[in-house]
C-alpha cells in the first residue's frame, strides 16, 4: 500500500509540474533601404577672364558660361549638406598669388523651384555649411561668383585655384 500510495503520488506530481503545452511564437524582419550615390559634377569653372593689374574683377553667380557650376544627382527629395572649401588666393603655379573673395551672397542653387540660373531658388552664403533638398528628381544645381583682387603690380600668367564642393546626405 505505500507503494501504491508513493507512485500516485509520483504521478501526481509529475502531471502537476509538466511543462506547458502551449507556445506561440511571432517573426519581424529587419529592412533598410540604401539611398542611391551622391554625384557631384563640377560642370563650369569660376572664369575670371582677362584681369588687368590693380583692377578688382567680380562674376556673379548669375552669369552663364563664366559663374562655378555643379550638378549634384541623388535620391529624390533627399536633404543634403553643401559644403564649400574655398581659396583665398589663386596661384601662378610659381610663387605670384592673387587674392579672391567670396561675399556671403555668392551662391545659389536650383532645386526645381525657382527659375534657373538666373532666378535660382535660393542665395547661399558659401562661407558655411547649408543644407537643403533635391529636387523630387533628385537633382540640383549649384552656381557661385567672386571676386579677384590684382594687385597693380601683379605678374603676368595664369592663375588657378580649387574651389571644392562637398555634399551629404544628412538622414533627415
Amino acid at each position: 500500500m505505500k507503494l501504491l500510495t508513493f507512485l500516485g503520488t509520483l504521478v501526481l506530481l509529475v502531471l502537476l509540474c509538466s511543462p506547458g503545452q502551449a507556445q506561440e511564437s511571432g517573426t519581424i524582419q529587419a529592412t533598410a533601404s540604401v539611398v542611391a550615390s551622391l554625384t557631384v559634377t563640377g560642370s563650369n569653372n569660376l572664369q575670371f577672364g582677362s584681369v588687368t593689374p590693380g583692377t578688382p574683377k567680380s562674376v556673379d553667380k548669375a552669369t552663364t558660361g563664366s559663374a562655378g557650376e555643379w550638378t549634384i544627382t541623388g535620391t529624390a527629395s533627399a536633404e543634403v549638406t553643401l559644403d564649400f572649401t574655398l581659396p583665398t588666393e589663386l596661384s601662378d603655379g610659381a610663387a605670384a598669388t592673387m587674392p579672391i573673395s567670396f561675399s556671403t551672397t555668392d551662391a545659389s542653387y536650383e532645386d526645381g523651384s525657382g527659375g534657373g540660373q538666373a532666378a535660382p531658388a535660393g542665395v547661399i552664403n558659401p562661407a558655411i555649411v547649408s543644407t537643403l533638398n533635391l529636387s523630387g528628381a533628385g537633382d540640383m544645381t549649384v552656381w557661385i561668383g567672386g571676386s579677384v583682387n590684382p594687385g597693380i603690380a601683379q605678374t603676368g600668367g595664369n592663375y588657378s585655384g580649387d574651389i571644392v564642393l562637398t555634399v551629404t546626405y544628412t538622414g533627415g
